[in-house]
Protein backbone atom coordinates (compact mmCIF):
# COMPACT_ATOMS: atom_id res chain seq x y z
CA UNK A 1 0.00 0.00 0.00
CA UNK A 2 2.70 1.99 0.80
CA UNK A 3 4.06 1.64 -2.58
CA UNK A 4 0.85 2.81 -4.36
CA UNK A 5 0.90 5.83 -2.07
CA UNK A 6 4.26 7.06 -3.00
CA UNK A 7 4.04 6.09 -6.78
CA UNK A 8 0.32 8.42 -6.36
CA UNK A 9 2.06 11.37 -4.46
CA UNK A 10 4.43 11.30 -7.00
CA UNK A 11 2.85 11.43 -10.17
CA UNK A 12 1.15 14.41 -8.22
CA UNK A 13 4.76 16.04 -8.08
CA UNK A 14 3.98 16.97 -11.92
CA UNK A 15 3.63 20.47 -10.45
CA UNK A 16 4.06 23.81 -13.01
CA UNK A 17 3.29 21.71 -15.75
CA UNK A 18 4.51 24.34 -18.46
CA UNK A 19 4.89 23.05 -22.60
CA UNK A 20 7.04 22.62 -25.12
CA UNK A 21 5.85 21.44 -28.66
CA UNK A 22 3.71 22.44 -32.07
CA UNK A 23 0.64 24.02 -32.64
CA UNK A 24 -1.00 24.68 -35.93
CA UNK A 25 0.49 27.83 -37.69
CA UNK A 26 -1.09 30.58 -38.78
CA UNK A 27 0.26 32.06 -41.20
CA UNK A 28 3.29 34.24 -40.77
CA UNK A 29 1.31 37.75 -41.99
CA UNK A 30 -1.57 37.16 -39.43
CA UNK A 31 0.90 37.41 -36.50
CA UNK A 32 0.59 40.43 -34.40
CA UNK A 33 4.03 40.49 -32.17
CA UNK A 34 2.87 41.78 -28.76
CA UNK A 35 4.50 44.04 -25.86
CA UNK A 36 5.01 42.20 -23.04
CA UNK A 37 1.89 43.61 -20.99
CA UNK A 38 -0.15 42.58 -23.54
CA UNK A 39 1.65 39.21 -24.04
CA UNK A 40 0.74 38.44 -19.91
CA UNK A 41 -2.78 39.81 -20.76
CA UNK A 42 -3.45 37.51 -23.08
CA UNK A 43 -1.86 34.40 -21.26
CA UNK A 44 -3.67 35.10 -18.10
CA UNK A 45 -6.73 35.80 -19.97
CA UNK A 46 -6.47 32.05 -21.52
CA UNK A 47 -5.76 30.49 -18.15
CA UNK A 48 -8.93 31.40 -16.66
CA UNK A 49 -11.06 30.68 -19.86
CA UNK A 50 -11.14 26.90 -19.16
CA UNK A 51 -13.99 26.00 -16.49
CA UNK A 52 -13.42 22.91 -16.10
CA UNK A 53 -11.20 19.74 -17.76
CA UNK A 54 -11.47 16.04 -18.15
CA UNK A 55 -8.34 13.77 -19.50
CA UNK A 56 -7.61 10.37 -19.82
CA UNK A 57 -3.75 9.08 -20.83
CA UNK A 58 -1.04 7.04 -19.50
CA UNK A 59 1.98 8.55 -17.15
CA UNK A 60 5.66 6.86 -16.15
CA UNK A 61 7.26 7.78 -13.47
CA UNK A 62 11.12 7.22 -12.25
CA UNK A 63 12.21 8.96 -8.93
CA UNK A 64 14.29 7.06 -5.91
CA UNK A 65 12.97 3.21 -5.86
CA UNK A 66 10.16 4.04 -8.57
CA UNK A 67 10.18 3.29 -11.85
CA UNK A 68 6.33 2.58 -13.28
CA UNK A 69 3.98 3.34 -16.00
CA UNK A 70 0.06 3.84 -15.53
CA UNK A 71 -3.40 4.77 -16.88
CA UNK A 72 -4.99 7.62 -15.23
CA UNK A 73 -8.12 9.98 -15.79
CA UNK A 74 -8.18 13.21 -14.26
CA UNK A 75 -11.04 15.93 -13.78
CA UNK A 76 -10.96 19.31 -12.38
CA UNK A 77 -13.82 21.63 -11.40
CA UNK A 78 -12.26 24.97 -11.30
CA UNK A 79 -12.19 26.34 -8.35
CA UNK A 80 -12.03 23.78 -6.04
CA UNK A 81 -11.84 19.98 -7.00
CA UNK A 82 -8.81 17.81 -8.40
CA UNK A 83 -9.93 14.37 -8.77
CA UNK A 84 -7.36 11.44 -9.46
CA UNK A 85 -7.74 8.18 -10.85
CA UNK A 86 -4.77 5.39 -11.05
CA UNK A 87 -5.52 2.70 -13.00
CA UNK A 88 -4.09 -0.99 -13.50
CA UNK A 89 -4.03 -3.46 -16.07
CA UNK A 90 -7.34 -3.82 -17.68
CA UNK A 91 -8.37 -0.77 -16.20
CA UNK A 92 -8.31 -2.15 -12.72
CA UNK A 93 -9.03 1.14 -10.42
CA UNK A 94 -5.89 1.00 -8.10
CA UNK A 95 -6.50 4.39 -6.26
CA UNK A 96 -8.57 7.68 -5.82
CA UNK A 97 -7.90 11.13 -5.05
CA UNK A 98 -10.06 13.69 -4.25
CA UNK A 99 -8.87 17.29 -3.20
CA UNK A 100 -10.69 20.13 -2.32
CA UNK A 101 -9.70 23.69 -1.02
CA UNK A 102 -10.65 22.27 2.43
CA UNK A 103 -9.82 18.74 2.46
CA UNK A 104 -8.43 15.83 0.62
CA UNK A 105 -9.46 12.74 0.37
CA UNK A 106 -6.59 9.19 -0.50
CA UNK A 107 -8.55 5.98 -1.25
CA UNK A 108 -6.80 2.69 -1.52
CA UNK A 109 -9.04 0.73 -3.55
CA UNK A 110 -7.21 -2.68 -3.37
CA UNK A 111 -6.82 -2.42 0.58
CA UNK A 112 -10.58 -0.60 0.96
CA UNK A 113 -8.78 1.93 3.33
CA UNK A 114 -9.53 6.30 2.51
CA UNK A 115 -6.63 8.53 4.00
CA UNK A 116 -8.57 12.25 5.06
CA UNK A 117 -7.43 15.18 6.30
CA UNK A 118 -7.67 19.44 5.88
CA UNK A 119 -5.99 20.90 2.59
CA UNK A 120 -3.85 23.53 3.66
CA UNK A 121 -0.39 25.02 2.44
CA UNK A 122 1.98 22.57 4.26
CA UNK A 123 -0.38 19.68 3.58
CA UNK A 124 -0.12 20.15 0.19
CA UNK A 125 3.51 20.24 0.44
CA UNK A 126 3.71 17.34 2.46
CA UNK A 127 1.52 15.31 -0.30
CA UNK A 128 3.02 16.86 -3.44
CA UNK A 129 6.81 17.61 -2.00
CA UNK A 130 6.49 21.06 -3.74
CA UNK A 131 5.12 24.46 -2.31
CA UNK A 132 2.04 24.77 -4.12
CA UNK A 133 -0.89 26.20 -3.90
CA UNK A 134 -4.41 24.73 -4.07
CA UNK A 135 -5.04 27.18 -7.16
CA UNK A 136 -1.33 26.71 -8.60
CA UNK A 137 -2.11 22.75 -8.83
CA UNK A 138 -5.18 22.75 -10.77
CA UNK A 139 -3.11 25.00 -13.29
CA UNK A 140 -0.28 22.06 -13.34
CA UNK A 141 -2.68 19.92 -14.85
CA UNK A 142 -3.98 22.05 -17.78
CA UNK A 143 -0.32 23.67 -18.56
CA UNK A 144 -1.73 27.15 -17.33
CA UNK A 145 0.64 29.37 -15.82
CA UNK A 146 -0.37 31.88 -13.61
CA UNK A 147 0.91 34.78 -14.04
CA UNK A 148 -1.33 37.01 -11.85
CA UNK A 149 1.67 38.51 -9.87
CA UNK A 150 3.38 39.55 -12.92
CA UNK A 151 0.27 41.80 -14.77
CA UNK A 152 2.31 45.00 -13.70
CA UNK A 153 5.20 43.88 -13.27
CA UNK A 154 7.84 43.74 -16.32
CA UNK A 155 9.79 40.81 -17.23
CA UNK A 156 13.81 41.05 -16.33
CA UNK A 157 14.24 40.28 -19.85
CA UNK A 158 11.87 39.62 -23.02
CA UNK A 159 12.65 38.78 -26.77
CA UNK A 160 11.85 37.02 -29.26
CA UNK A 161 13.94 33.94 -30.61
CA UNK A 162 12.54 32.87 -34.31
CA UNK A 163 8.96 31.53 -33.49
CA UNK A 164 8.60 32.68 -29.17
CA UNK A 165 8.42 34.99 -27.11
CA UNK A 166 11.35 34.23 -24.22
CA UNK A 167 10.10 35.88 -20.61
CA UNK A 168 12.69 36.02 -18.14
CA UNK A 169 11.65 37.16 -14.52
CA UNK A 170 14.09 37.21 -11.66
CA UNK A 171 13.56 36.93 -7.88
CA UNK A 172 15.13 39.65 -6.21
CA UNK A 173 15.24 38.19 -2.95
CA UNK A 174 16.44 34.58 -3.51
CA UNK A 175 18.05 35.16 -6.93
CA UNK A 176 15.59 32.19 -8.63
CA UNK A 177 15.32 32.69 -12.09
CA UNK A 178 11.81 31.84 -14.14
CA UNK A 179 11.74 31.67 -18.01
CA UNK A 180 9.04 31.09 -20.04
CA UNK A 181 8.93 30.04 -23.78
CA UNK A 182 5.34 30.93 -25.73
CA UNK A 183 4.48 30.30 -29.38
CA UNK A 184 4.15 33.55 -31.03
CA UNK A 185 1.04 31.98 -32.81
CA UNK A 186 -0.95 30.25 -31.00
CA UNK A 187 0.28 31.53 -27.19
CA UNK A 188 0.91 28.14 -25.87
CA UNK A 189 3.82 28.22 -23.12
CA UNK A 190 6.13 25.61 -24.77
CA UNK A 191 8.83 25.32 -21.91
CA UNK A 192 10.08 26.62 -18.47
CA UNK A 193 12.93 26.44 -17.10
CA UNK A 194 13.75 27.25 -13.04
CA UNK A 195 17.39 28.04 -12.15
CA UNK A 196 18.36 28.91 -8.70
CA UNK A 197 21.07 31.71 -7.84
CA UNK A 198 24.10 30.02 -9.35
CA UNK A 199 22.47 28.44 -12.58
CA UNK A 200 21.93 25.34 -11.28
CA UNK A 201 18.53 23.47 -12.82
CA UNK A 202 15.88 23.26 -10.08
CA UNK A 203 12.93 22.21 -12.29
CA UNK A 204 12.43 21.67 -16.42
CA UNK A 205 9.54 20.98 -18.36
CA UNK A 206 9.16 20.06 -21.74
CA UNK A 207 5.23 19.77 -23.26
CA UNK A 208 4.61 18.80 -26.71
CA UNK A 209 1.31 17.85 -29.22
CA UNK A 210 -1.01 20.90 -28.74
CA UNK A 211 -4.60 20.83 -29.11
CA UNK A 212 -6.73 23.77 -29.24
CA UNK A 213 -9.57 23.82 -26.48
CA UNK A 214 -11.32 26.62 -26.17
CA UNK A 215 -9.24 28.66 -28.08
CA UNK A 216 -6.42 27.83 -25.56
CA UNK A 217 -3.29 25.70 -26.82
CA UNK A 218 -3.10 22.81 -24.09
CA UNK A 219 -0.55 19.91 -24.57
CA UNK A 220 -1.46 15.93 -25.16
CA UNK A 221 2.68 15.18 -23.88
CA UNK A 222 4.05 16.31 -21.03
CA UNK A 223 7.46 15.77 -19.66
CA UNK A 224 8.96 17.16 -16.15
CA UNK A 225 12.02 17.08 -14.89
CA UNK A 226 12.92 17.93 -11.39
CA UNK A 227 16.75 18.11 -11.11
CA UNK A 228 17.19 18.33 -7.41
CA UNK A 229 15.70 15.17 -6.54
CA UNK A 230 16.50 13.39 -9.75
CA UNK A 231 12.82 12.29 -10.46
CA UNK A 232 10.81 12.76 -13.84
CA UNK A 233 7.13 12.34 -14.72
CA UNK A 234 6.17 11.95 -18.06
CA UNK A 235 2.27 11.92 -19.07
CA UNK A 236 0.64 11.49 -22.20
CA UNK A 237 -3.22 12.48 -22.55
CA UNK A 238 -5.25 10.50 -24.99
CA UNK A 239 -7.90 12.48 -24.99
CA UNK A 240 -9.38 15.86 -23.15
CA UNK A 241 -12.08 17.70 -22.89
CA UNK A 242 -13.03 21.21 -21.40
CA UNK A 243 -15.92 23.12 -20.72
CA UNK A 244 -18.11 20.65 -21.05
CA UNK A 245 -21.37 20.35 -18.93
CA UNK A 246 -21.25 16.78 -18.40
CA UNK A 247 -18.11 17.14 -16.87
CA UNK A 248 -18.09 15.57 -13.02
CA UNK A 249 -16.52 14.20 -10.55
CA UNK A 250 -17.51 10.91 -8.85
CA UNK A 251 -15.90 9.93 -5.63
CA UNK A 252 -18.02 7.04 -4.14
CA UNK A 253 -16.39 5.44 -0.80
CA UNK A 254 -17.98 2.01 -0.48
CA UNK A 255 -19.72 2.38 3.16
CA UNK A 256 -17.36 -0.69 4.91
CA UNK A 257 -13.71 1.14 4.14
CA UNK A 258 -11.46 2.06 6.93
CA UNK A 259 -10.99 5.57 7.02
CA UNK A 260 -7.35 6.73 8.51
CA UNK A 261 -7.15 10.42 9.71
CA UNK A 262 -4.20 11.90 8.28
Amino acid sequence: MKKIILFLLTVLNISFLYFTGCVPSKPTDEVEILPSERLINKLEVNRRRIRNFEGTGTLHVQADNINNNASFKVVLQKPDSIFLTIMGPFGIELAQALVTKEKFSFYDVLHNTIYQGSTNDEVLKDIFKINLSFNDLIDAFIGSVNLTENLYKPPASYEIDYDQYVLTYVDSLTGVETQYRVDVRELGIKNFKITGEKGDAILEGKYSDFEILETVAVPYKIEVMNKEKNQSVMIEYKRMDANKKNISINFEIPKDATVIKW
